[in-house]
């Protein structure tokens, strides 16, 4: 059963499908505010994306970001607002995700990815400010232990390290590769700042797969040109930045929509205080 919202003319026009029913649909993610569908007819396929809350306004980080930057994610097709919901229709980029395939080749495939993301220059101010890190404390409002060494060295980020796009959920389901290139899907949380929570993320995650650290920062220094020592502070920077999202999104939105994450909390409070640790 394919989904009610399927804005059906710009699907058919794109797949060149006569109809509906002749439509192949495979739900290839549902979560509490998001569904994605992959939508084919022969050799034609899209994808049909629909969002609520913070998953809702990513026609409008294409609009900011993506299209003006050229940056490397799939071509937006269609997009509206149904009510307090987004929804996309986006080319089909690939089938294979990091996350199904986490290779050691394809985490620096990423990390050659980001450093194009991240080389992008662009103009705008960073709203992720050292205030914010109080800020997000406060309303988080579970953290015991001082902020203000994260704080400090985001302000010193802010003097030493261009403004770029953040990603902001650069994690291997979100890296797709069609056999030759590799895509960043996913992004309405994307925003600007100098840290680099991105490449924090994707090294969490390589590590915890058994891959090492050294190789993937190694290559995104290389493909950025980038300083090793202010890639360092600007990793352990991001990930400061990125537990205070998670926070706050667990506490704000996650405890309403997805089912046990509630226990998140307590591990990223740790990882946030083992990262504040390293900056004090």
């Amino acid at each position: 059963m394919l989904p009610a919202w399927l804005p059906s003319g710009p699907v058919l026009e794109a797949t060149e499908a006569p109809s509906v029913s002749a439509l192949h649909g495979e739900l290839l993610r549902q979560w509490g505010s998001s569904e994605v569908w992959r939508l084919s007819y022969g050799l034609r396929s899209v994808i049909v994306k629909r969002g609520t809350d913070g998953q809702a306004d990513e026609a409008a980080a294409y609009a900011r970001f993506v299209v003006p930057l050229d940056l490397p994610a799939p071509r937006l097709i269609h997009g509206h607002r149904d009510g307090a919901a987004g929804v996309l229709v986006l080319a089909d980029v690939g089938r294979l995700t990091l996350e199904q395939e986490p290779s050691a080749a394809g985490f620096l495939e990423a990390a050659s990815l980001l450093a194009r993301i991240r080389g992008t220059a662009v103009s705008g101010s960073s709203e992720f400010p050292a205030e914010l890190v109080k800020e997000l404390g406060a309303r988080i409002g579970r953290i015991g232990f001082e902020l203000d060494p994260l704080a400090e060295a985001l302000a010193g980020l802010h003097r030493d390290a261009p403004v770029r796009v953040v990603h902001g959920d650069f994690v291997p389901k979100n890296l797709v590769t069609d056999g030759s290139r590799w895509t960043a899907v996913d992004w309405p949380l994307a925003y600007l700042a100098p840290h680099l929570s991105d490449l924090y993320m994707l090294v969490r995650d390589a590590v915890a797969l058994g891959h090492d650290r050294g190789p993937i920062v190694a290559q995104y220094v290389e493909a950025a040109g980038a300083d090793s020592f202010l890639v360092d502070r600007q990793v352990l920077v991001g990930g400061g930045c990125f537990c205070l999202r998670a926070l706050d999104f667990v506490v704000s939105e996650g405890l309403r929509t997805i089912p046990g994450s509630e226990d998140w909390i307590d591990p990223l409070l740790a990882e946030l205080e083992g990262i504040v640790k390293q900056l004090s």
